[in-house]
C-alpha cells in the first residue's frame, strides 16, 4: 500500500512539473491572399485577418504601333481623251456593208444596210427618223440620225448608201456595182464621226442624212434619175440648216479631192484649208475640177451652203472592180479628221 502510494506522488510531481515549465507554441497562418497576426498574450493563438489589400496591376510595358500607314497615291478623276476619227475603224464599217452584197434598192442587201445604219447610229445615242418616199412604184427610205438637238442652228452631214444596179461603165456588163469606194465611203465616215464626234464641243445640231436612190440615173435602173432621196429630203426641211456637206467617192486610195464647181465658194475654202492645216494638203487640192450633179445640189438649190467632197478621178467609177481593196483607211482619216476638226473647233456659231 505504501509503495503505491508512493507511486501516484512521484506522478504528480511529474505531471505539475511538465505544467510549469511547458513552453508557448506560436504558430503562424498565412492565408494565400492576406498577410495575419497572432497574438499570444493568453497563451492561446488567435488568428487575425487583415484586410485584402487593394492590388493595382501596373502594365509593365507599353505597346506602340511599329508602323503607320500613308496613302501612297491620291485618286484623282480622269477626265476622257477626247476620241479621234479612226480609218481603220471607218474601213471596217465599210467592209460590213461590203458583206451585205449589192444595194441597189430593192435588193436584199439593200434593206440590210439600211437597217445596219439604224442600228449604229442608235447605238451611239444618236436619234433615228426613217423618212420614206415612194418612187417609181418603190418604197425609198432617207435616214436621218439626231444629235444635239436644239444646241443651236442645224448642220448636216450626208452620203449615199445605195449602189448602182448596172455597172454600166465595165463594158458589156450587167452586173451590179460592188460599192465600196462608191457608197460605201461614204456611209463609213457618217458612221464612224457618229462614233467620235466630241458634241460638247460642238454648239449645232447635227444631222447625219444617208440617202436613198441616188445612183439609179441614167440606166441604173430603167425609168429612174439621179439624186431622188436627197431631194426629197431637202424639200421636205422643216428648218433651214446654217450648211451641208456631202461626202462621196472619198475612199479611193488614189486620193484626190478637188474643188467641186456647185459646192459653196466660201464653206469649201474653209474646208480645204482646215485639210491643209492638218497636213493632208496634197490630198485636198484648192484647184477646181468637176461640176457635179449630186445630193448636195438639191439643198444648193433651197439656198443653203452645201459642199461637194467628192474624188471624181475615181478610176472604177461605176465598174465591177469598185471593190474594198480600191479603198484605203488613211483616206476615210483625212476626210473625217477634217471634219471632225470643222464641226468641233472652227464652226460659225
Amino acid at each position: 500500500m505504501r509503495l503505491l502510494i508512493t507511486i501516484i506522488g512521484l506522478l504528480a510531481i511529474v505531471f505539475t512539473a511538465c505544467s510549469n515549465s511547458a513552453p508557448t507554441i506560436e504558430t503562424t497562418l498565412i492565408p494565400t491572399a492576406t498577410a495575419s497576426a497572432i497574438s499570444t498574450a493568453t497563451g492561446t493563438p488567435t488568428l487575425t485577418i487583415m484586410p485584402t489589400p487593394t492590388v493595382t496591376a501596373s502594365p509593365t510595358a507599353t505597346w506602340t504601333p511599329t508602323a503607320t500607314w500613308t496613302p501612297t497615291a491620291t485618286w484623282t478623276p480622269t477626265i476622257p481623251k477626247p476620241v479621234l476619227f479612226d480609218g481603220i475603224s471607218a474601213y471596217e464599217i465599210l467592209l460590213i456593208q461590203m458583206e451585205f452584197g449589192p444595194r441597189w434598192p430593192g435588193s436584199p442587201g439593200h434593206a440590210l444596210v439600211g437597217d445596219y445604219i439604224i442600228d449604229e447610229l442608235g447605238r451611239q445615242g444618236w436619234e433615228v427618223e426613217e423618212q420614206g418616199f415612194d418612187y417609181m412604184g418603190l418604197q425609198g427610205r432617207n435616214i436621218i440620225g439626231r444629235n444635239n438637238v436644239g444646241a443651236g442652228p442645224v448642220i448636216i452631214l450626208g452620203a449615199h448608201y445605195d449602189t448602182r444596179k448596172i455597172a454600166d461603165q465595165t463594158a458589156g456588163s450587167t452586173e451590179p456595182v460592188p460599192g465600196a469606194v462608191d457608197g460605201a465611203s461614204g456611209v463609213a465616215v457618217l458612221l464612224e464621226l457618229a462614233r467620235t464626234i466630241d458634241l460638247i464641243e460642238v454648239d449645232h445640231e447635227i444631222w447625219l442624212a444617208f440617202f436613198d436612190v441616188e445612183d439609179q440615173g441614167n440606166g441604173g435602173m430603167l425609168g429612174f434619175d439621179y439624186i431622188i432621196g436627197s431631194t426629197y429630203m431637202a424639200r421636205t426641211l422643216e428648218v433651214m440648216p446654217q450648211a451641208m456637206v456631202l461626202v462621196d467617192m472619198i475612199g479611193d486610195a488614189d486620193q484626190q479631192l478637188y474643188y467641186e464647181g456647185n459646192s459653196a465658194q466660201m464653206l469649201r475654202h474653209n474646208l480645204w484649208r482646215i485639210a491643209s492645216d492638218l497636213g493632208y494638203g496634197d490630198y485636198f487640192i484648192p484647184e477646181h475640177r468637176h461640176t457635179m450633179l449630186d445630193d448636195h445640189l438639191p439643198f444648193v438649190n433651197m439656198g443653203i451652203p452645201a459642199v461637194d467632197i467628192i474624188d471624181f478621178d475615181y478610176p472604177y467609177w461605176h465598174t465591177v472592180e469598185d471593190t474594198a481593196d480600191k479603198a484605203s483607211p488613211d483616206s476615210l482619216e483625212r476626210v473625217g479628221r477634217t471634219l471632225e476638226e470643222w464641226l468641233e473647233n472652227r464652226l460659225p456659231s
